[in-house]
């Protein structure tokens, strides 16, 4: 069961990483080709040709999407596809603009999601947040776990709850695995910052100036990877409290530890 859990994290660090090498803004899948035949004849906000969501669902979304549209003006489209892709027909189809959204679903590569996103979206969401946003829903461990539909739907959930808000730099919400990953680099910071601040003349008990010099790396550490990713994900004050504690542990542990290895006096005698 561990080590499934550790497998998990390490496969989300390499997505991430190599999600930052995607164009998530052009889903060339599944404009590459123009086959309209494959569109119903009728108007509807999701195409669902992979079957990846069960009628009921598909029925509820499509009426949340007609009812977004209608409140906001910003256009929330779904195609799912597996063998067969309508292609560049669904531009003409479902009248694609600058306020468009395009989610396509395709289970045939490592990651089932990817987006066509309209000029005026950058705007309050960066691509950023769609690498950030396909890595997190799409990915092969979420899809196993969760199903398709629950990454074609929390994707969309979270498309709506930020274009509300009026953008979003981040993706919402703080995943598990996301979370030890930035306990982890407290922790790591927080052991930097207390093996720089042990004395080293005698005398002195706090070497400041060393802790000041290596303070780059451990404000990087504990800050910007530790902290950063949990304001800006969620206003959840537990996780936040966790990394400051793994922080100043890893620090005391780390600038006491000259202490726990020196010789006691019975055993020099």
């Amino acid at each position: 069961m561990q080590s499934c859990f550790w497998r998990k994290i390490l496969v989300s660090i390499t997505v991430f990483f190599l999600a930052g090498s995607l164009w998530v803004s052009n889903s060339s899948s599944a404009l590459a080709y123009d086959n309209p035949e494959l569109l119903p004849k009728y108007f509807t906000p999701v195409v669902d040709l992979a079957k990846s969501l069960p009628d009921p669902q598909e029925e509820k979304l499509v009426q949340e999407i007609g009812e977004f549209e209608a409140d906001t003006g910003w256009k929330l489209r779904v195609l799912t596809q597996y063998d067969r892709t309508p292609g560049r027909a669904v531009i003409n189809y479902w009248g694609l603009d600058d306020k468009s959204i395009l989610l396509v679903a395709d289970s045939r590569g490592g990651n089932i999601l990817s987006f066509s996103v309209g000029d005026a979206v950058y705007e309050l969401l960066p691509r950023t947040f769609w690498i950030e946003l396909q890595t997190r829903f799409g990915n092969l461990y979420f899809v196993r776990e969760q199903g398709e539909d629950q990454a074609i739907l929390q994707a969309l959930d979270s498309v709506k709850g930020c274009l509300l808000k009026g953008g979003c730099t981040v993706v919402p919400g703080l995943p598990r695995e996301q979370w030890i990953l930035t306990l982890v680099t407290s922790i790591i910071g927080g052991i930097i910052c207390g093996f720089a601040a042990q004395p080293r003349t005698e005398g002195q008990v706090f070497a400041w100036q060393w802790a000041l010099i290596f303070s780059p790396l451990w404000g990087i550490l504990f800050i910007a990877f530790g902290i950063g990713p949990v304001v800006t994900r969620t206003s959840d004050w537990l996780p936040l409290v966790r990394n400051i504690s793994g922080f100043l542990i890893g620090a005391l542990v780390a600038f006491l530890s000259p202490v726990f290895s020196r010789p006691s006096v019975e055993s020099q005698e």
